[in-house]
């Protein structure tokens, strides 16, 4: 088996918020599971925050949950979450869905390589690229 690589996104509070936004996008199942469903909530404010969630679709798998109350994430500009493929309605969708009440870096735009790319910022502060591969020249 090849190994895989899974994202997984810390958020602070939000975390069934972008999860559930990325779903509505990106399709596919996704499951959550609270602190309290895990029964590991040390703090009554910890109940609702997710201890693990997992979205699983054709190609892509995306994991995330939300920190403890004592230790808030540090997002910065060091990720990229890259989707790619040929499919060009479904890639295009996800772009701009993953748009709205964010900021696209950079639009889809056929590149010098020949595909096509872009690059966005949602409204969670995640940072995404999207390539859709050109078909093959005859």
């Amino acid at each position: 088996m090849e190994p895989i690589l899974n994202p997984y996104l810390n958020f602070d509070g939000n975390a069934a918020e972008a999860m559930k936004y990325y779903h509505s996008v990106l399709g596919g199942e996704l499951n959550m599971q609270t602190f309290d469903e895990a029964k590991m909530a040390g703090d009554p404010k910890e109940k609702d925050r997710i201890v693990h969630a997992s979205l699983k679709s054709e190609g892509l798998s995306l994991m995330a949950s939300d920190t403890r109350l004592n230790s808030p994430p540090k997002f910065g500009d060091n990720i990229h979450l890259s989707l790619g493929g040929q499919d060009e309605d479904r890639l295009t969708n996800a772009f701009n869905g993953l748009a709205k009440g964010g900021k696209v870096d950079m639009p889809l735009a056929k590149q010098f390589w020949g595909d096509t790319f872009g690059m966005l910022t949602d409204k969670f502060g995640v940072h995404w690229m999207v390539n859709i591969t050109a078909p093959p020249q005859k």
